[in-house]
């Protein structure tokens, strides 16, 4: 019985150490919505990068924008405003309520 355990084991174990580093590289920040389509313009600590603040974009750990209501965040993403474009049309109803939930994150 034991021999039979031995090499179902090593190949769980293999399968767990081929396979993780997959996972992690898919949860990694640089495949999201927000590095793919935010971070150009609001930096990828939310606070702004040197494009975006001198195009007035909003700095995301600031209380002005952690006041607005999801849906006006929401709103924003999906129909643009002012110089920002808008996402409805490329990305997801899910994209747009994660990017909501990670600006959350921001907050000072």
């Amino acid at each position: 019985m034991k021999k039979t355990c031995v090499p179902v084991a090593i190949a769980t174990a293999l399968g767990v150490v081929l396979f993780l580093p997959m996972w992690v590289r898919a949860q990694t920040v640089s495949d999201t919505p927000y590095t793919a389509k935010c971070a150009g313009c609001h930096g990828s600590d939310g606070t702004g990068s040197s494009m975006g603040k001198t195009m007035g974009a909003h700095d995301f750990t600031s209380a002005e924008v952690q006041q607005m209501s999801d849906s006006q965040l929401s709103d924003i993403i999906t129909s643009g405003k002012g110089k920002m474009p808008a996402y409805g049309k490329s990305l997801k109803a899910d994209d747009i309520k994660a990017l909501v939930a990670y600006i959350r994150t921001l907050k000072k």
